[in-house]
């Protein structure tokens, strides 16, 4: 069964930080392109930062988090993460960590209908 699993949410103040993790089993995700997206209540699922396979060409698609968060893998622990530093109560939501392909998506394609594979979420809020 392929299956992505989230951890590392929580709450935390502004400025803080928090490392959020995704680990593959099934499936080898150094085979796929792997991408972070959030969603907050009553608005739709956005992504946010996502890395390629060949070479780890990093897209970013929020503004928001340039500078801030940083998106990495571990294929010898098929795990992807999403380092998140000087946190903001703008960046509460559910975090979901989401694989496939080799590449990611272009700014015209549909980012949540693109990837096949998602995590479960986890939570992160920003306490103001």
């Amino acid at each position: 069964q392929l299956q992505l699993v989230e951890s590392g949410g929580g709450l935390v103040q502004t400025g803080g930080s928090l490392r959020l993790s995704c680990v593959g089993s099934g499936f080898a995700l150094d085979y796929f392109a792997m991408a972070w997206f959030r969603q907050v209540p009553g608005k739709e699922r956005e992504p946010v930062l996502c890395m390629s396979r060949p070479g780890g060409v990093i897209r970013a698609f929020a503004a928001d988090v340039q500078g801030r968060f940083t998106i990495s893998r571990d294929n010898s622990k098929n795990a992807a993460y999403l380092q998140m530093d000087n946190l903001k109560p703008n960046d509460t939501g559910v975090y979901y960590c989401a694989a496939d392909g080799a590449t990611c998506p272009g700014p015209y394609d549909d980012h949540v209908a693109f990837f096949q594979y998602w995590g479960q979420g986890t939570q992160v809020t920003v306490s103001a």
